[in-house]
C-alpha cells in the first residue's frame, strides 16, 4: 500500500491561503486554547523569499497536539525533519508518521485531527490532496518549485521535485502564527533565477570550517542553492592548484559537500589556475581535470574555473607564445576558450551528474565588446556559464539594460557575481556592510542566470545581505528591500521583537556601502540621520516647547541605540554573529552613551543655559568609541571601527554649538 493511499478523503477537504512569516512566532505568542477552529490571523504572514503567487484563506488552522504526517517516497530526511520541527513549534506534541509498509497512524486524541501531506506533485495522490485542500497543481512544473495549501484539517506540500519539497518545508516554517495555529494559505511558487547564493571569493581572512557548515545550513533556510568555494587563501586552488589536497583538507571539503547536499545547495568547486597555467601544455590541462576529478570523487557535481585577477598581457610559458602568438586580448581569449572547452567536453560531459562548467573571465566588469570577449563569445561552448560583476567591480546599481548588454556581449545569459557585502578593499576599512540588498532592478531574471553575493570576512554578519540577495534572485519582480531587511533581522532575533528592533538600529549604523571610488551607493545611517535632522530643525526653531519635545523623541531613540548591544547579546542565538560583530557592538555601546551625554548637555543648556560637563563627557566617550579596532587576523584591511561615521560623530561634535 502506498503511503498516500492511507489518507482518508475526509482529511482532503479544501484548503486556503496565506498569513504572516512567523520566524519563531510561536515562541512569542500565547498558546491558544484548544477549540474547533482558530481565530483569524491579525495580518498575512511575511514569507521570504516572496512567493510568486500566494493567497490568504482567512482563518488560521488549528494545530492539535496530535498530527498525522503522510510522506511520499520522494521526501528526503532533511525535508521530513524540517516539517516535523515546524509542527512541533506550532504546538504538536505527537506526530504520527505514515510511511510505506505502515498499517496507518495511531488514532488521534479527542477527535481533533490535522493531516499533513508532503510529496511530489507528480504523485497522483499528492496532487489530488492538493486540489482538495484548495491548492493549484501547476500545468508545467518548474524546477525547484512547489505548491502549498493549508485549510481546515489539511496541509499539503507538493514539490515539483525534491528541491521543491524542501523549499515548501522552508515556507511552512514561516506560516506558524502562534502556539497551535498556522496560517491558512494557497501558494504556488518557484524561483525566477536558477542560481542563487554566495561566492566565497574575497581576500583576507577566510571563513572557518564551522562558518562554512553554518552558512550552508543557512542557505537552505533562505532557498539559496549555490555556494562557490574559491577562498583566495586556499593555496590548493590558486598558487598550488596542480597539487593534491592533503587528506585532512580533503576530508573537510567532503564534509562541506555533504552538508551542502543535505540542505539542497550545490557545492561548486572553483579552481584558479591563471597565475601559472600553460594553456597549450596537455599536462596542465590534464592536471586541471585531475584536480576537479578529485572533488567529483568526494561528491561535488558543480565546477568552476576562475580566470579573474590575472594578467593577459604576458604568457606563463613559451609554448603559449608559439601556439597563440603575441599575448593580448584576442590570443588570451583563444587560449582560455580552448582550456574551458576541454574541461567542458572531456570532464563535465563525461562525468554523470556534473553541472555545466562555470567561469569568471579576466574581463568581468563591463559590457564593452573586445577581441577577448569576441573570441569567447564565438568559440566558448554555449553550455559554459559566464560570470559578470556588473558595470564595475563594485557597481552602485544594476539595471536590466546593463544585464542585457552583458548577455549580448557574452552571447548567453550572464551569472552575476555581486561584490556586496564584501569588505576586503580600502574603502571598507573598519566597516560592516549591513544595508538592505538594493538598487538591483526588477526584471533582471530576464537577462541573468543567477546571482551570487561575495560576502564579508565576517560570515555570520554577511547573512543580512545574503538574505536579501537570495530573496531577490528567487523573485526579483516582487522583492521589497526594506521588508526583507526586517525579515533578516527577525530571523537573527529568533522572532523576538525587542531584539529585531535592536538589530535594525545596529544595521542602520553600519549602512554605508562604498564603491571602489569616492561614491557611496548606500548612505550611512539613514534612519539616525533623519532623526538627527528632525531634531536639529526643531532645536533651531528656538521654541522651548519644541526643543523639549525633540529631546524626548530623540532621547527615546538614543536609548534604543545605547541599549542595542546588550539586547543583541541577550537575544541573538548565533554565537558566531556575536563574536564577529563584537568590536562594532562594543563601539556602539560607547557611542550610545556619548549621544545620551550630548542630549543631557542640551537638556541642561535648555534649562540653565549651560551643559559643559555633559558635553565634555560626550567628547571623551566619542574619543573612546572611535578608538576601537577590528579583531586582528579576522578582516582585511585592519583598521578603526566605524559606527554611523559622518552622522553620529558629527552631531556629537557640533551639538555644543547649537
Amino acid at each position: 500500500m502506498s503511503r498516500l493511499s492511507l489518507l482518508s478523503t475526509a482529511v482532503l477537504l479544501s484548503l486556503g491561503t496565506l498569513s504572516a512569516p512567523a520566524w519563531a512566532a510561536g515562541e512569542s505568542s500565547a498558546a491558544a486554547a484548544p477549540g474547533p477552529s482558530a481565530a483569524p490571523s491579525a495580518s498575512p504572514p511575511v514569507v521570504t523569499p516572496t512567493p510568486q503567487r500566494m493567497k490568504s484563506a482567512g482563518r488560521d488552522i488549528r494545530v492539535p497536539a496530535r498530527v498525522r504526517l503522510v510522506l511520499g517516497d520522494d521526501v528526503d530526511d532533511r525535508s521530513a525533519d524540517d516539517i516535523k520541527q515546524t509542527l512541533t513549534a506550532a504546538g504538536a506534541s505527537h506526530i504520527d508518521t505514515t510511511t510505506a509498509g505502515d498499517s496507518g497512524p495511531a488514532p488521534l486524541a479527542h477527535g481533533a485531527e490535522l493531516t499533513v501531506v508532503a510529496g511530489s506533485v507528480r504523485n497522483k495522490a499528492v496532487a489530488d490532496a492538493l486540489r482538495a485542500a484548495g491548492g493549484t497543481v501547476p500545468g508545467t512544473p518548474v524546477a525547484e518549485g512547489y505548491s502549498l495549501a493549508s485549510r481546515g484539517d489539511s496541509i499539503v506540500l507538493a514539490g515539483n521535485d525534491g528541491d521543491g519539497i524542501y523549499y515548501a518545508a522552508q515556507t511552512l516554517r514561516q506560516l506558524v502564527t502562534g502556539k497551535h495555529t498556522m496560517a491558512s494559505v494557497s501558494i504556488t511558487d518557484h524561483p525566477s533565477m536558477p542560481l542563487r547564493g554566495s561566492i566565497e571569493g574575497f581576500y583576507g581572512a577566510p571563513w572557518s570550517h564551522t562558518d562554512r557548515l553554518d552558512q550552508l545550513a543557512f542557505y537552505g533556510d533562505i532557498k539559496a542553492n549555490t555556494y562557490i568555494y574559491t577562498p583566495k587563501d586556499d593555496a590548493y586552488l590558486r598558487e598550488e592548484w596542480r597539487e593534491p589536497y592533503p587528506a585532512d583538507k580533503l576530508a573537510d571539503l567532503r564534509e562541506l559537500i555533504e552538508q551542502a547536499a543535505t540542505h539542497h545547495v550545490d557545492f561548486t568547486y572553483a579552481l584558479s589556475p591563471g597565475l601559472s597555467v600553460c594553456y597549450s601544455d596537455p599536462d596542465d590541462v590534464s592536471a586541471l581535470k585531475t584536480k576537479l576529478g578529485t572533488l567529483y570523487d568526494q561528491g561535488a557535481r558543480s565546477f568552476y574555473v576562475a580566470l579573474d585577477d590575472i594578467s593577459y598581457t604576458e604568457w606563463n610559458c613559451d609554448a603559449d607564445q608559439e601556439k597563440y602568438g603575441a599575448p593580448g586580448r584576442g590570443s588570451a581569449g583563444q587560449a582560455q576558450a580552448d582550456l574551458l572547452n576541454a574541461v567542458q567536453h572531456d570532464f563535465i560531459d563525461t562525468h554523470p551528474g556534473a553541472e555545466p562548467l562555470q567561469f569568471v573571465p579576466t574581463e568581468y566588469s563591463d559590457t564593452a565588446d573586445s577581441a577577448y570577449k569576441s573570441v569567447l563569445r564565438e568559440q566558448l561552448d554555449p553550455k559554459v556559464v559566464v560570470q559578470w560583476t556588473g558595470t564595475d567591480v563594485v557597481p552602485p546599481s544594476i539595471s536590466v539594460a546593463d544585464a542585457q548588454a552583458a548577455s549580448t556581449v557574452w552571447g548567453r545569459k550572464v551569472f552575476l557575481w555581486d561584490n556586496y557585502p564584501v569588505n576586503d578593499y580600502g574603502q571598507t576599512t573598519g566597516r560592516l556592510l549591513m544595508a538592505p540588498y538594493d538598487k538591483r532592478e526588477a526584471g533582471l531574471h530576464e537577462a541573468l542566470s543567477g546571482i551570487v553575493l561575495n560576502p564579508m570576512n565576517q560570515a555570520a554578519a554577511s547573512k543580512v545581505a545574503l538574505f536579501g540577495g537570495a530573496s531577490f534572485a528567487w523573485n526579483d519582480e516582487n522583492y521589497d528591500p526594506d521588508r526583507t531587511w526586517r525579515a533578516a533581522a527577525d530571523y537573527l532575533a529568533g522572532g523576538d521583537p525587542a531584539t529585531t528592533r535592536a538589530l535594525l538600529a545596529f544595521f542602520d549604523t553600519e549602512h554605508l556601502a562604498p564603491t571602489f571610488g569616492d561614491t557611496n551607493w548606500q548612505p550611512q545611517a539613514p534612519e539616525l540621520n533623519a532623526r538627527l535632522a528632525k531634531f536639529t530643525d526643531a532645536w533651531n526653531s528656538g521654541s522651548p516647547a519644541r526643543r523639549q519635545a525633540a529631546l524626548r523623541e530623540l532621547g527615546a531613540y538614543a536609548d534604543v541605540l545605547a541599549g542595542a548591544p546588550e539586547q543583541i547579546r541577550a537575544g541573538v542565538r548565533d554565537p558566531a554573529f556575536l563574536a564577529q560583530t563584537k568590536p562594532w557592538l562594543d563601539a556602539l555601546d560607547v557611542w550610545g552613551d556619548a549621544l545620551n551625554a550630548t542630549l543631557d548637555g542640551l537638556q541642561a543648556q535648555l534649562h540653565s543655559g549651560s551643559g559643559p560637563e555633559d558635553f565634555a563627557k560626550a567628547a571623551e566617550l566619542a574619543k573612546q568609541a572611535a578608538a576601537f579596532t577590528t579583531i586582528p587576523g579576522t578582516t582585511r584591511p585592519q583598521g578603526r571601527i566605524k559606527v554611523a561615521d559622518g552622522v553620529l560623530d558629527t552631531f556629537i561634535e557640533q551639538a555644543p554649538k547649537m
